[in-house]
């Protein structure tokens, strides 16, 4: 095996298993040891990393908040088990992150509180307008997810393609699973939902308060 293809297999187990790595105790880029003293992987940039996994982490966690609200609503309609089905997946992605979370040492943030209930509250009420809204909701969220993702993507390639290539799968992979939430939206009649463009723009304006706001806090 190359050592490129050594490093990419050690990483991945890493974030499957959610096992300690060290990490340096201050300063912005951190060492990483891979497996055995053969395999290492120098100056992964913390801050990059710490931002991509704190907001990642909190966008999952209110993803998940708002389909505990639609389907608290929604819950036993005939649209029940497709917002479960997507729910499902999104218990997966948060799963992850919390597992990263713990092995790169990454604060959440201070907003979790209000993501909650927030959260929450956003899924409940556009399920209230009907299942069009539900989907609505869904479309707007997912999308901007998914843009967020690619911009992260984006961003790690610029960095250094092989050295993240383990998150990247991971983001990718949860970035192609937001795109079919964001189908599934569109197929169950999500554009019907009352004032459907303004409902989109003031949901996906609140995804971008959010994003910026658990980046840096």
């Amino acid at each position: 095996m190359s050592r490129a293809g050594a490093v990419a297999s050690c990483s991945l187990w890493w974030l499957r298993t959610g096992a300690p790595r060290p990490l340096a105790a201050s300063g912005r880029r951190i060492g990483v040891r891979l497996c055995s003293s053969r395999m290492v992987i120098d100056n992964i940039n913390r801050a990059v990393v710490h931002r991509i996994l704190r907001v990642d982490h909190a966008g999952e966690y209110g993803a998940n908040r708002i389909y505990a609200g639609q389907m608290a609503v929604l819950g036993r309609s005939s649209v029940g088990p497709v917002i479960q089905k997507m729910w499902d997946q999104e218990k997966d992605h948060l799963k992850k992150f919390n597992e990263l979370m713990v092995t790169f040492r990454v604060r959440p943030t201070i907003l979790m509180p209000f993501w909650n209930v927030v959260g929450f509250a956003l899924g409940a009420g556009t399920a209230l307008l009907g299942k069009e809204g539900a989907m609505a909701c869904t479309v707007a969220v997912e999308e901007s997810i998914a843009r967020h993702y690619n911009n992260q993507i984006r961003t790690l390639m610029e960095e250094d393609p092989e050295k993240y290539e383990a998150l990247l799968q991971v983001i990718k992979k949860f970035r192609d699973e937001e795109l079919e939430h964001h189908d599934t939206g569109l197929e169950h009649d999500a554009e019907l939902a009352p004032v459907y463009a303004v409902l989109k723009r003031v949901i996906q304006a609140g995804c971008g308060a959010a994003i910026y706001l658990s980046e840096r806090f």
